[in-house]
């Protein structure tokens, strides 16, 4: 494997030119996406959209000289691989996987001939899977919250824990009220979408919330993170979606906040903060959003 920063710029740029019009990403289900905590370091491309494969701005060798010496301690004290943080990957057509974040740990174990590398294998949403969400929706409206900031939780009041041998899968805990407001909202007419800033696989989620018998509309992951690497892509992704729906409401911990497509206009929803309340009061600022539209109509 090429020892120098030349050698490998010229090895990124051949498997970047390598990859263009055969490799695509496919979806992986679960049991193999549990099963697969390991990949052999050739079997890994370099996603060609992430600035680490930009010729302006490329690779950081700092980066990669300092997760070099992290593997090489790894094999002076265990004798064995580095076991830290792994690279996020997505599984491609026509074999092995596409680098979604680390690209700096596997040029690294490239470099020093480590020929395996622990990933986590996620599937995220894709601008043909939005395209095909919002072509099937006959909704005009959206709400949008936050996984990390909103709805997932590790004290406060709780939605009960799944049973077993869900809980064993699935390890987030979920604040009360979530199922309630998701029902409500979905027999209001509005497709639920959710965002993180975490390497969430889309199917994971969506199948964790109908575990609460609630179903999800999107899931997008990654946010910030994509947007960053992919550029103009991850911005993409988001006009298509608020491009669809005439009224966004985003609701978050004391706010609900209501955006009108095509105006300037928007209404804030103060709420109280109090976790007990939280559903109960967003499900009243939706209403009072619902009665204010219901009264234009009628003008």
């Amino acid at each position: 494997m090429a020892e120098s920063k030349s050698l490998f710029d010229e090895f990124l740029a051949q498997e970047v030119q390598d990859a263009k019009g055969l490799y695509f990403p496919v979806k992986t289900g679960i049991l193999r996406r549990l099963l697969t905590r390991e990949a052999w370091c050739e079997d890994m491309h370099p996603n060609p959209e992430d600035e680490f494969c930009n010729p302006k701005i490329g690779p950081n060798y700092r980066i990669i000289s300092e997760y070099q010496q992290q593997f090489v301690d790894a094999l002076k004290i265990s004798q064995q691989y580095y076991e830290g943080e792994p690279v996020v990957v997505e599984r491609t057509h026509p074999d092995g996987y596409r680098i979604i974040n680390g690209h700096h740990r596997w040029a690294a174990a490239l470099r020093i001939g480590q020929p395996k590398i622990p990933v986590k294998v996620v599937n995220l949403t894709h601008e043909e899977d939005v395209r095909k969400i919002l072509e099937n929706s006959t909704h005009t409206k959206r709400a949008a919250l936050d996984l990390d900031e909103v709805l997932f939780r590790t004290e406060g009041p709780l939605e009960r824990a799944l049973p077993f041998p869900w809980n064993r899968l699935y390890h987030e805990r979920l604040r009360r009220g979530t199922p309630a407001l998701f029902h409500y909202l979905a027999k209001n007419g509005y497709d639920i979408w959710l965002y993180s800033s975490n390497y969430y696989s889309t199917d994971y989620i969506q199948n964790y919330f109908r575990k609460y018998h609630v179903k999800v509309t999107g899931v997008m992951t990654a946010i910030g993170k994509r947007a960053k690497a992919s550029g103009d892509a991850g911005k993409n992704l988001e006009k298509l979606i608020t491009n669809k729906y005439s009224s966004t409401v985003h609701i978050d911990n004391d706010m609900v906040l209501q955006i009108v497509k095509g105006t300037k206009d928007f209404r804030e929803f103060p709420l109280s903060g109090e976790d007990d309340a939280w559903s109960q009061e967003v499900m009243d600022a939706i209403a009072q959003i619902e009665q204010s539209a219901s009264e234009t109509e009628t003008t």
